[in-house]
């Protein structure tokens, strides 16, 4: 339970810090947010960020076998490096309508996944 507690956490966690990196790149074509100075736009990001922080340390405290959960700490970090990647590609086709993934893409993934497959297998 504390596994799929953990990887809830971290998938909310990027979505939101995801947002906060990339979704200001919309600003330009949403009346009242087209011309904000950059300070602003950091302010912005940074307040959304604060939620993404807000869950990825319970996410990484519940998780971390030291504190009883099922995770070692590197194993945390691929989880979270897969589920950012999860999170950008959905969030770019979702709303980057320009943006397309290709055929290396797809093989980066692959690589990504045997990472995964490598970094939990017992030897």
């Amino acid at each position: 339970m504390k596994s799929i507690y953990t990887i809830g956490l971290l998938v909310l966690s990027n979505a939101f810090m995801t947002f906060a990196w990339y979704g200001h790149l919309k600003f330009k074509e949403m009346k009242g947010l087209d011309h904000l100075p950059l300070i602003a736009i950091i302010l912005i990001s940074w307040g959304i960020a604060l939620f993404e922080y807000m869950l990825q340390v319970p996410a990484n405290k519940y998780g971390f076998i030291d504190n009883g959960g099922p995770f070692s700490l590197v194993q945390l970090k691929v989880i979270q490096e897969v589920i950012t990647l999860i999170v950008f590609v959905v969030f770019t086709l979702c709303f980057f309508k320009n943006e397309t993934l290709r055929w290396n893409h797809l093989v980066g993934f692959i690589f990504i996944v045997l990472a995964v497959f490598f970094i939990f297998k017992k030897w």
